[in-house]
């Protein structure tokens, strides 16, 4: 891979990373401390929805964006010819 497609390669992978922690610090941190108030008005099978975001949802998204991860990953590696396959 020439310095160019790598330096492109690695941006790519960077702006993934990036929006992907950023999306996970606003559901970790974000609705299981700041937001706990206002998503407590709503419930989920019988809980506030804060509660469930701090003890359960955060986990879920962190497990999809997981599964994200991989599969954009997958698809950068194939564009830029690095794939594993």
């Amino acid at each position: 891979m020439s310095g160019k497609n790598l330096q492109e390669y690695w941006q790519k992978n960077l702006k993934l990373l990036g929006i992907l922690l950023a999306v996970w610090f606003l559901v970790s941190y974000g609705c299981g401390i700041l937001f706990v108030d206002a998503l407590n008005n709503f419930q989920i099978g019988g809980y506030k929805l804060g509660f469930w975001f701090a003890q359960q949802g955060a986990i879920y998204v962190f497990v999809l964006i997981i599964f994200i991860y991989v599969n954009k990953m997958n698809k950068l590696d194939k564009e830029y010819g690095v794939s594993e396959d």
